[in-house]
Protein backbone atom coordinates (compact mmCIF):
# COMPACT_ATOMS: atom_id res chain seq x y z
CA UNK A 1 0.00 0.00 0.00
CA UNK A 2 2.75 2.49 1.17
CA UNK A 3 4.54 1.58 -2.14
CA UNK A 4 1.59 2.36 -4.64
CA UNK A 5 1.27 5.73 -2.52
CA UNK A 6 4.62 6.45 -2.95
CA UNK A 7 4.85 5.84 -7.17
CA UNK A 8 1.37 7.90 -7.32
CA UNK A 9 3.13 10.96 -5.71
CA UNK A 10 6.04 10.04 -7.81
CA UNK A 11 4.05 10.05 -10.89
CA UNK A 12 1.92 13.56 -10.21
CA UNK A 13 5.55 15.00 -9.38
CA UNK A 14 7.13 13.83 -12.82
CA UNK A 15 3.99 15.49 -14.24
CA UNK A 16 4.15 18.63 -12.35
CA UNK A 17 7.67 19.20 -13.30
CA UNK A 18 6.89 17.94 -16.48
CA UNK A 19 4.25 21.29 -17.15
CA UNK A 20 6.28 23.35 -15.64
CA UNK A 21 9.11 22.41 -18.44
CA UNK A 22 6.45 23.61 -21.03
CA UNK A 23 5.29 26.12 -19.78
CA UNK A 24 8.91 27.90 -19.03
CA UNK A 25 9.21 26.59 -22.89
CA UNK A 26 6.27 28.25 -24.07
CA UNK A 27 7.37 31.40 -22.35
CA UNK A 28 10.91 31.68 -24.14
CA UNK A 29 9.38 30.73 -27.29
CA UNK A 30 6.73 33.89 -26.84
CA UNK A 31 9.78 36.25 -25.35
CA UNK A 32 11.94 35.38 -28.54
CA UNK A 33 9.45 35.73 -31.10
CA UNK A 34 8.67 39.19 -29.52
CA UNK A 35 12.12 40.04 -29.86
CA UNK A 36 11.91 39.09 -33.64
CA UNK A 37 8.61 41.18 -34.32
CA UNK A 38 9.68 44.04 -37.10
CA UNK A 39 11.17 46.88 -35.59
CA UNK A 40 12.09 49.99 -37.10
CA UNK A 41 11.34 52.16 -40.16
CA UNK A 42 12.93 53.89 -42.74
CA UNK A 43 12.29 56.32 -45.36
CA UNK A 44 14.11 55.96 -48.90
CA UNK A 45 14.50 57.91 -52.27
CA UNK A 46 11.74 57.50 -53.81
CA UNK A 47 9.01 57.21 -51.46
CA UNK A 48 6.44 59.64 -50.05
CA UNK A 49 7.95 59.89 -46.78
CA UNK A 50 5.02 61.78 -45.23
CA UNK A 51 6.27 61.64 -41.41
CA UNK A 52 8.49 59.12 -41.48
CA UNK A 53 11.22 61.89 -42.14
CA UNK A 54 9.64 64.07 -39.70
CA UNK A 55 11.69 62.70 -36.81
CA UNK A 56 15.39 62.49 -38.62
CA UNK A 57 16.93 65.90 -37.52
CA UNK A 58 16.19 69.45 -36.41
CA UNK A 59 16.68 71.99 -39.35
CA UNK A 60 20.39 73.15 -39.31
CA UNK A 61 19.17 76.74 -39.96
CA UNK A 62 16.76 76.88 -36.64
CA UNK A 63 19.96 75.70 -34.52
CA UNK A 64 17.30 72.68 -33.18
CA UNK A 65 19.17 69.97 -31.86
CA UNK A 66 19.73 66.41 -33.58
CA UNK A 67 16.37 64.50 -33.02
CA UNK A 68 18.52 61.42 -31.64
CA UNK A 69 15.05 59.30 -30.82
CA UNK A 70 13.80 59.41 -34.63
CA UNK A 71 17.32 58.46 -35.56
CA UNK A 72 17.66 55.80 -33.17
CA UNK A 73 14.06 54.41 -34.53
CA UNK A 74 15.09 54.90 -38.13
CA UNK A 75 18.16 53.05 -38.11
CA UNK A 76 19.19 51.44 -34.69
CA UNK A 77 16.10 50.04 -33.05
CA UNK A 78 16.08 46.84 -35.18
CA UNK A 79 19.07 45.66 -33.38
CA UNK A 80 18.87 47.55 -30.40
CA UNK A 81 15.54 46.60 -29.25
CA UNK A 82 15.96 42.48 -30.35
CA UNK A 83 19.62 42.26 -28.93
CA UNK A 84 20.18 40.96 -32.57
CA UNK A 85 23.99 40.37 -33.15
CA UNK A 86 24.73 40.47 -29.09
CA UNK A 87 23.60 44.20 -29.57
CA UNK A 88 23.06 45.41 -25.75
CA UNK A 89 18.99 46.17 -25.54
CA UNK A 90 17.85 49.82 -24.93
CA UNK A 91 17.48 49.92 -20.85
CA UNK A 92 19.44 47.00 -19.97
CA UNK A 93 21.85 48.51 -17.56
CA UNK A 94 23.76 45.25 -16.92
CA UNK A 95 24.25 44.95 -20.50
CA UNK A 96 25.12 48.44 -20.90
CA UNK A 97 27.80 48.28 -17.97
CA UNK A 98 31.14 47.28 -19.37
CA UNK A 99 30.51 49.69 -22.42
CA UNK A 100 29.83 52.80 -20.80
CA UNK A 101 32.80 52.24 -18.78
CA UNK A 102 34.55 53.07 -21.40
CA UNK A 103 33.27 56.52 -21.91
CA UNK A 104 30.85 58.11 -24.01
CA UNK A 105 33.08 59.34 -26.63
CA UNK A 106 34.59 55.82 -27.54
CA UNK A 107 30.69 54.63 -28.03
CA UNK A 108 30.39 57.38 -30.18
CA UNK A 109 33.82 56.27 -31.97
CA UNK A 110 32.34 52.52 -32.20
CA UNK A 111 29.22 53.72 -33.04
CA UNK A 112 30.53 56.01 -36.24
CA UNK A 113 33.27 53.95 -37.06
CA UNK A 114 32.08 50.15 -36.41
CA UNK A 115 33.05 47.67 -33.47
CA UNK A 116 32.89 43.92 -34.05
CA UNK A 117 29.13 43.20 -35.71
CA UNK A 118 27.84 46.51 -35.84
CA UNK A 119 28.89 48.09 -38.86
CA UNK A 120 29.51 52.10 -39.55
CA UNK A 121 26.53 53.77 -38.43
CA UNK A 122 24.07 51.26 -37.66
CA UNK A 123 24.72 50.25 -41.68
CA UNK A 124 23.72 53.81 -43.21
CA UNK A 125 26.69 55.74 -43.88
CA UNK A 126 24.58 58.95 -44.86
CA UNK A 127 24.07 59.80 -41.33
CA UNK A 128 26.56 62.52 -40.49
CA UNK A 129 29.10 62.20 -37.24
CA UNK A 130 26.13 64.29 -35.14
CA UNK A 131 23.54 62.31 -36.09
CA UNK A 132 24.81 59.22 -34.45
CA UNK A 133 25.98 61.01 -31.91
CA UNK A 134 22.47 61.75 -31.24
CA UNK A 135 21.26 57.79 -31.64
CA UNK A 136 24.28 57.24 -29.20
CA UNK A 137 22.71 59.82 -26.56
CA UNK A 138 19.04 58.11 -26.89
CA UNK A 139 20.24 55.11 -26.64
CA UNK A 140 22.15 55.17 -23.54
CA UNK A 141 20.54 57.96 -21.90
CA UNK A 142 17.99 55.16 -19.57
CA UNK A 143 21.42 54.03 -18.11
CA UNK A 144 23.24 56.70 -18.30
CA UNK A 145 24.70 58.61 -14.98
CA UNK A 146 25.00 62.13 -15.44
CA UNK A 147 24.67 64.47 -18.36
CA UNK A 148 25.12 63.67 -21.99
CA UNK A 149 27.05 65.99 -24.11
CA UNK A 150 24.78 68.15 -26.30
CA UNK A 151 24.61 67.23 -29.75
CA UNK A 152 24.11 70.47 -31.95
CA UNK A 153 22.01 71.08 -35.17
CA UNK A 154 23.69 70.07 -38.65
CA UNK A 155 24.05 66.91 -40.87
CA UNK A 156 20.37 67.72 -41.95
CA UNK A 157 21.07 67.20 -45.46
CA UNK A 158 23.31 64.03 -45.09
CA UNK A 159 19.90 62.83 -42.89
CA UNK A 160 17.44 64.07 -45.73
CA UNK A 161 19.26 61.77 -48.35
CA UNK A 162 19.24 59.15 -45.81
CA UNK A 163 15.53 59.41 -44.88
CA UNK A 164 14.31 59.56 -48.26
CA UNK A 165 13.82 63.29 -48.24
CA UNK A 166 14.50 64.30 -51.57
CA UNK A 167 11.67 62.17 -52.92
CA UNK A 168 8.63 62.80 -54.51
CA UNK A 169 5.89 60.80 -53.26
CA UNK A 170 5.65 56.78 -54.50
CA UNK A 171 7.80 56.70 -57.50
CA UNK A 172 9.12 53.59 -55.60
CA UNK A 173 6.05 51.86 -55.37
CA UNK A 174 5.33 52.05 -59.30
CA UNK A 175 9.15 51.55 -60.05
CA UNK A 176 9.94 47.93 -61.71
CA UNK A 177 12.12 46.11 -60.01
CA UNK A 178 14.95 46.47 -62.39
CA UNK A 179 14.75 50.14 -62.70
CA UNK A 180 15.38 50.46 -58.77
CA UNK A 181 19.05 50.81 -57.50
CA UNK A 182 18.76 47.44 -55.19
CA UNK A 183 22.44 48.10 -54.20
CA UNK A 184 21.83 51.42 -52.40
CA UNK A 185 18.44 49.86 -50.48
CA UNK A 186 20.90 46.47 -49.35
CA UNK A 187 23.26 49.33 -48.17
CA UNK A 188 19.94 51.10 -46.26
CA UNK A 189 18.52 48.50 -45.29
CA UNK A 190 19.78 44.75 -45.25
CA UNK A 191 23.73 45.08 -44.62
CA UNK A 192 23.51 45.48 -41.02
CA UNK A 193 22.75 41.83 -41.06
CA UNK A 194 23.80 40.38 -44.35
CA UNK A 195 27.05 42.35 -43.96
CA UNK A 196 27.56 40.58 -40.33
CA UNK A 197 25.42 37.74 -40.68
CA UNK A 198 23.33 38.63 -37.42
CA UNK A 199 20.93 36.40 -36.82
CA UNK A 200 22.02 33.97 -39.16
CA UNK A 201 21.19 35.84 -41.73
CA UNK A 202 23.23 34.97 -45.24
CA UNK A 203 26.01 37.31 -45.70
CA UNK A 204 26.31 39.00 -49.30
CA UNK A 205 29.16 37.09 -51.56
CA UNK A 206 28.90 33.62 -49.25
CA UNK A 207 28.33 31.47 -52.39
CA UNK A 208 28.21 28.57 -49.56
CA UNK A 209 25.91 30.30 -47.58
CA UNK A 210 23.58 31.41 -50.64
CA UNK A 211 23.22 27.80 -52.50
CA UNK A 212 20.52 25.91 -50.71
CA UNK A 213 18.67 28.97 -50.63
CA UNK A 214 19.16 29.63 -54.86
CA UNK A 215 17.60 26.50 -55.04
CA UNK A 216 14.18 26.70 -53.71
CA UNK A 217 13.84 29.64 -56.64
CA UNK A 218 14.43 33.25 -57.04
CA UNK A 219 10.49 33.57 -56.35
CA UNK A 220 10.74 32.13 -53.14
CA UNK A 221 13.52 34.55 -51.95
CA UNK A 222 11.34 36.97 -53.33
CA UNK A 223 8.41 35.43 -50.76
CA UNK A 224 10.69 35.25 -47.99
CA UNK A 225 12.47 38.77 -48.28
CA UNK A 226 8.82 40.66 -48.48
CA UNK A 227 6.86 38.41 -46.21
CA UNK A 228 9.32 37.73 -43.98
CA UNK A 229 11.11 34.06 -42.64
CA UNK A 230 13.05 32.56 -39.69
CA UNK A 231 14.42 35.40 -37.68
CA UNK A 232 14.21 38.18 -41.15
CA UNK A 233 11.11 40.17 -40.08
CA UNK A 234 9.33 41.21 -43.44
CA UNK A 235 11.43 43.46 -45.33
CA UNK A 236 13.94 43.65 -43.53
CA UNK A 237 11.93 45.51 -40.89
CA UNK A 238 11.00 48.58 -43.00
CA UNK A 239 7.44 48.20 -44.03
CA UNK A 240 8.04 51.53 -46.17
CA UNK A 241 9.95 49.22 -48.33
CA UNK A 242 7.72 48.45 -51.83
CA UNK A 243 7.87 45.15 -52.79
CA UNK A 244 9.79 46.02 -56.23
CA UNK A 245 12.68 47.26 -53.55
CA UNK A 246 12.98 44.58 -51.60
CA UNK A 247 12.59 42.26 -54.98
CA UNK A 248 15.76 44.86 -56.06
CA UNK A 249 17.68 44.13 -52.79
CA UNK A 250 17.32 40.53 -53.11
CA UNK A 251 18.55 40.52 -56.73
CA UNK A 252 21.89 42.47 -55.75
CA UNK A 253 21.92 39.85 -53.08
CA UNK A 254 21.53 36.83 -55.61
CA UNK A 255 23.92 38.54 -58.18
CA UNK A 256 26.69 38.88 -55.40
CA UNK A 257 26.31 35.32 -54.84
CA UNK A 258 26.02 33.81 -58.37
Amino acid sequence: MKFKLIMGCLATLSLAVAGTAHAQEDAEREAIAERLKPVGELCLEGEDCGTAAAPASASADSGGAVDGAGIYNNVCMACHESGAAGAPVRGQADAWASRLDKGIETLYDHAINGFQAMPAKGGNPNLSDDEVKAAVNHLVEPVYDGELPQVGGGGASEQAAASGGEGEGGEGEAAAASDIDGEAVYGRVCMACHDTGAAGAPMLGDAEAWAPRLEKGTETLYDHAINGVGAMPPKGGNPNLSDAETKAAVDHMIEAAE
